[in-house]
């Protein structure tokens, strides 16, 4: 009887190891898997400063405007290393403010540029213009997000091309985080924020070709940005 005892518990504990092993084994596979996590380390800078901070509670890496004065909207990229992508998702985390010496008019510009050309002359991008978000200005309000595609189609022309087409309004705060999701598909892309079910902006005609590309980390001018958790998902 104490055999059949002492049987039976040496199977148990080693079926219990085996489910233990397997289990761990499971989660760090699921972790991995869903992770998706692109490094924000040794980025290729395009007229921007790079730093590593924590900030407001999260590690994070800090891009600032280095550009000269003049410099278009084309110009300020920090490119993700081995980063590919043309259809999927991209999340991130990040916020927007503008430089203690920045002109007023300067809005914290800060989003993801992506389908980055390898000469990096050619890219779509979402962004987003925090110091718009509670405007006392409902015009202003409406210009909080904003889609632009390099080059050719820089937001001036879209605006006076197509008023109200490629931006739209979302709450926003300067230098707090704010989650951005961008889907994107052949020549569509929708712009997510904080979780909203539904997208606070719709582009149904992407206008570079749809093709593979990098993803980079954009900024407009006067901008001080901090990005945090950048995810790719098929």
């Amino acid at each position: 009887m104490r055999a059949q005892w002492m049987h039976a518990l040496t199977w148990a504990v080693l079926l219990a190891g085996s489910q233990v092993a397997g289990s761990q084994r499971q989660s760090a596979g699921q972790a991995q898997k869903e992770a998706g996590e692109l490094p924000l380390e040794k980025l290729e800078l395009h007229n921007v400063k790079a730093e590593p901070v924590t900030h407001l509670g999260r590690s994070a890496v800090r891009i600032t405007d280095a550009g000269a004065e003049g410099l278009d909207d084309a110009g300020r990229l920090a490119i993700v290393p081995g980063s590919s992508f043309q259809d999927g998702t991209i999340e991130v985390n990040l916020t927007g403010d503008t430089a203690p010496d920045a002109r007023p008019e300067f809005r914290g510009f800060v989003g993801i540029a992506f389908r980055v050309s390898a000469d990096r002359s050619h890219f779509e991008c979402l962004y987003l213009r925090p110091k718009n978000g509670r405007s006392e200005d409902q015009l202003q309000r409406n210009h909080s997000v904003q889609y632009i595609s390099i080059p050719g189609f820089p937001w001036q022309k879209l605006r006076s091309e197509t008023p109200g087409k490629y931006e739209s309004y979302v709450d926003l705060v300067p230098g707090q985080w704010t989650h951005v999701k961008i889907q994107v598909a052949g020549p569509r892309a929708r712009l997510f924020v904080n979780g909203a079910e539904q997208p606070v902006l719709i582009v149904n005609d992407l206008k570079q070709p749809s093709t593979n590309g990098s993803i980079a980390l954009w900024v407009g001018v006067g901008t001080i940005a901090h990005f945090s958790a950048l995810k790719v998902a098929p």
